[in-house]
């Protein structure tokens, strides 16, 4: 009872106010945009599967089972509507095929850039129309999945190069792909080497550092931050395991549990982004990611170096 403890005139009430919000919150739903990039092979549908324990990505949507990987990077972005508990949330999944297949790997990022870029464009001229929604469809990506290849050595040119042009525009996680083929000490080392890396070139990852809002925040995230970049294993193959059901991966020698922390970390990598962070998420693309591209925009528009259906090529899609 809010009445308990003190007298009837002390109590206003506004605590009531999170029960509204929730109220709201459950009539809208959520939305969240996931993109996945990475070279094809990588298990990027599997690994979104495993996520939502639906089948949320391209390849699994598509009807013929004998799908060739399209020679052009053509983005599509599949819907779903997941409801738990009452909340419903509209999940988006980017699949970015496979790139860093061919010989000459100039320049693949620009599709991926253009995307997220066209994806701010358009909420923005929602914005700023005149007339304007009552809820402008947000399709912008709020966070940008980077699956990195378990080579145990070192990152690649090319994924220094692309992580580092990605992170100026969208919050990136990365995440060691297929991890189940490293030994434990190698997986340790290959952390510790990629977190050196993605220090030494400036490349700054979800969650960033200069975003922590306070102390308690900071202790969270620096946890989080010693973790990256999760090494995951996908599957959305269900196997009895001393008579549970578990996601899995049967090998020779036992099966790897997908959600079971001592064999990978997906566990880790869905409690960020659906379970802790998602809210965060969606906050720093809106606040930071999009405020960027916003104040560019209509800066480019004052000074009358823009055109107004979007960026200039060069400026939006090169960075």
């Amino acid at each position: 009872d809010p009445h308990e403890g003190k007298t009837a005139t002390s109590y206003v009430g506004i605590d009531a106010i999170l029960e509204q919000m929730r109220r709201k919150a459950m009539k809208q739903g959520f939305e969240l945009n996931i993109m996945v990039v990475g070279q094809s092979g990588l298990g990027k549908s599997t690994l979104m599967n495993t996520l939502f324990k639906s089948k949320v990505s391209r390849k699994s949507v598509l009807a013929t089972a004998q799908e060739k990987i399209p020679k052009t990077i053509e983005i599509k972005s599949i819907s779903h509507d997941i409801e738990e508990k009452g909340v419903r949330m509209k999940l988006t999944v980017i699949d970015t095929p496979g790139f860093g297949d061919q010989i000459n790997n100039e320049n693949c990022w620009q599709p991926i850039m253009r995307f997220i870029n066209d994806q701010y464009e358009v909420y923005l001229q929602e914005e700023i129309n005149i007339d304007r929604k009552k809820r402008i469809p947000d399709s912008r990506v709020h966070c940008c999945i980077y699956f990195i290849p378990p080579t145990g050595h070192c990152l690649r040119p090319l994924d220094v190069e692309f992580m580092r042009r990605l992170s100026k525009v969208v919050n990136i996680v990365p995440v060691i792909a297929k991890a189940d083929t490293l030994t434990l000490e190698e997986r340790d080392f290959f952390k510790q080497k990629i977190r050196e890396e993605l220090r030494a070139n400036g490349i700054d990852v979800y969650p960033q550092k200069e975003f922590d809002e306070d102390e308690e925040d900071r202790m969270i995230n620096e946890k989080i931050r010693e973790m990256i970049p999760f090494a995951v294993v996908g599957s959305d193959q269900e196997y009895q395991v001393n008579g549970r059901r578990l996601l899995g991966r049967k090998t020779k020698w036992g099966t790897i549990e997908v959600e079971n922390i001592a064999h990978c970390e997906f566990a880790y990598l869905r409690d960020l982004l659906i379970r802790t962070h998602m809210q965060n998420i969606k906050d720093i693309t809106s606040t930071i990611h999009y405020e960027m591209y916003r104040v560019r925009r209509l800066n480019e528009n004052n000074t009358g170096g823009g055109h107004t259906n979007g960026l200039s090529d060069h400026s939006a899609h090169e960075m």
